[in-house]
């Protein structure tokens, strides 16, 4: 063991991407990151929550092979801190009689010299880890040589009462292994988290967290220090790993960061970008596909989708195909292929009139004598689906979906259809936040991003107005307020969960509101559940043909076309209740 004056410290924050499951993988990268510290002469290192286990585990936590995989491989990694070298900090499940906890590990002189317990186990959001974990003790702090090391695990420091023991049992300074994902100024938030705990207890602290996708999940990094000043000793960079030695001091009765670079983390829509960029990477890797294939419709979203999807795994692992049909117009078809070529993909053209057709001409027995509606439309999505599943299915390739937020937040999008795929980097994005990023790629490209510099995305494809063209001249604002005006009110409804009163008093009209409400209401009254009730129906009484029960319902269709118009005319109708409920 190097011993080292208890002055100074030289602390490793090794923010690296874990893979959930990959216990093997993860011990190797916390070997690997080891040699590296140790050539940088750092005495600690310090990894993320929970990384040899992967974050975050869920259900796979719970089973005992994992745990004792997990375990062994803690034991493994500390055995070899017996040779010389830095010692682990290492994030791990740890089971402990009965009880599971997430824990972190101290491993020092071959042996493990210390573990600790997170004690306040979030459970909001897409955390629920008190379905899975047990709260640990009240913490002291872990005596490392000649320092009295304060661990906090992520949520214990987003109150007071644990900083609080740590600091009233003699931490001198904080370590804290984190696993926060990302969404927009985020940082901010952790930032001013660990000031105030900065602030109350005086301790210095050194904030790990990791980066990497995990499903739904992005984590940007963006490690940082605070002198007991509160002033910013070290700040790593986002979406990117990083082991970077930090040297501390004793200065008088508290400690300081003599040496620690100080990188400006992105922001705002380049973080976003970054953020799907990753995710997307990361998602495809990590479960071993060798590409990707998407639809490039000619249209924003798709063009978006497979700039991202180059960005993350370079042009040769993506695939796109354009799928049109007598609706779908030339300038869709000159878009598409113009934005293949500036990001150099493969790209095919595969019409589906014979696939629709097809379709038709099965279900014309059916639906003889009904009107062309929302149904045949629904037929050219999913037999778009169709197709690229097929492809997925041939040549091992994800499907990419390309929906974005405003649309699957008022169902403007067809089940089994342009929904297919198996993940979805603009999930997240609003419409309007769709155009703000395709305008910033063409200006900018990512660090480490593998497209190419320039304009990927042409011109024209931004500025012509959004059209799903399944029908002849089709306009998105045909059947939705126009984005401007939808996105505002779902950032209110969905995000912030504002009631209708708060919506209308920030200046929407309620009419709006009225619409988006009606359009969510006709999404379920046309497909599942009431598209499936026509089905069990038709099981419960076989002897009536579905095309009878269509035309039973009918009239309810109609009266419900004719509420939506007088709806339309005088909103006042549907909004009274609502205002007398939760007042204007």
């Amino acid at each position: 063991m190097n011993a080292r004056p208890a002055d100074r410290l030289a602390i490793a924050v090794a923010q690296l991407n874990s893979t959930v499951g990959d216990i093997a993988g993860n011990a190797e990268k916390v070997r690997r990151a080891r040699v590296t510290a140790a050539a940088q002469g750092a005495d600690l290192v310090v990894f993320p929550e929970l990384f040899i286990a992967g974050y975050p585990p869920e259900d796979l936590v719970l089973k005992p092979a994992f745990q004792a995989a997990c375990r062994t491989a803690i034991e493994a990694l500390a055995r070899e801190t017996a040779a010389a070298g830095p010692a682990l900090l290492v994030g791990t499940p740890w089971l402990d009689g009965a009880k599971l906890y997430n824990a972190v590990a101290l491993l020092d002189g071959g042996a493990i010299a210390a573990l600790r317990y997170k004690v306040d186990l979030p459970n909001y959001g897409v955390f629920d880890e008190k379905r899975v974990f047990v709260p640990g003790p009240m913490p002291g702090p872990v005596s490392f040589r000649g320092v009295r090391l304060g661990i906090p695990i992520c949520e214990d420091i987003w109150g007071e009462e644990i900083v609080e023991c740590l600091a009233e049992t003699g931490a001198e300074l904080l370590v804290v292994p984190n696993g926060s994902p990302y969404w927009r100024e985020k940082g901010d938030v952790r930032l001013n988290i660990a000031v105030a705990r900065v602030t109350e207890q005086g301790l210095p602290t050194v904030y790990v967290n990791q980066i990497g996708g995990q499903d739904e999940l992005v984590f940007d990094g963006v490690s940082f220090g605070l002198h007991a000043d509160c002033s910013l000793a070290f700040q790593l960079g986002a979406f990117r790993e990083e082991i970077v030695t930090t040297q501390w001091v004793r200065s008088g009765a508290t400690w300081r960061c003599d040496t620690g670079p100080i990188v400006s983390g992105a922001e705002a829509d380049a973080a976003d970008y970054a953020a799907c960029v990753l995710g997307l990477r990361d998602y495809v890797n990590k479960n071993g596909f060798p590409g990707v294939v998407l639809g490039l419709s000619g249209g924003i979203d798709s063009a978006l989708v497979a700039a991202m999807a180059v960005d993350a795994l370079g042009a040769e692992r993506v695939r796109c195909v354009m799928l049109p049909y007598k609706f779908t117009s030339q300038e869709s078809l000159d878009d598409a292929a113009a934005c293949a070529k500036a990001l150099g993909v493969r790209y095919e053209v595969l019409p589906i009139a014979a696939a629709v057709e097809g379709f038709e001409a099965a279900l014309k027995p059916v639906f003889s004598g009904l009107p062309r509606d929302v149904t045949e439309e629904n037929l050219q999505a999913r037999a778009r689906g169709t197709i690229l599943m097929a492809i997925s299915n041939k040549f091992n390739l994800m499907v990419v979906t390309t929906g974005n937020k405003s649309e699957m937040s008022v169902g403007y999008a067809t089940l089994y259809g342009d929904m297919n795929g198996g993940f979805n980097p603009v999930k997240d994005l609003y419409k309007t936040e769709v155009f703000r990023l395709a305008h910033l790629r063409n200006g900018w490209k990512p660090e480490g991003a593998m497209g190419p510099q320039g304009r990927v995305i042409p011109e024209n494809i931004i500025t012509r107005p959004p059209t799903a063209e399944l029908r002849e001249n089709q306009k998105d604002e045909d059947s939705l307020p126009p984005y401007a005006v939808l996105d505002p009110i779902l950032e209110r409804l969905v995000e912030r969960e504002e009631p209708i009163s708060a919506v209308v008093a920030a200046g929407f009209d309620p009419i709006w509101f009225g619409v988006i409400m009606t359009i969510n209401m006709e999404v379920g009254l046309i497909t599942p559940p009431v598209g499936l009730n026509l089905f069990v129906v038709n099981g419960i009484a076989p002897d009536i043909s579905i095309a009878k029960i269509l035309w039973g319902l009918l009239s309810y269709v109609l009266c419900m076309l004719l509420a939506i118009v007088i709806l339309s005319v005088f909103p006042e109708i549907a909004t009274w209740l609502p205002s007398h409920v939760f007042g204007n």
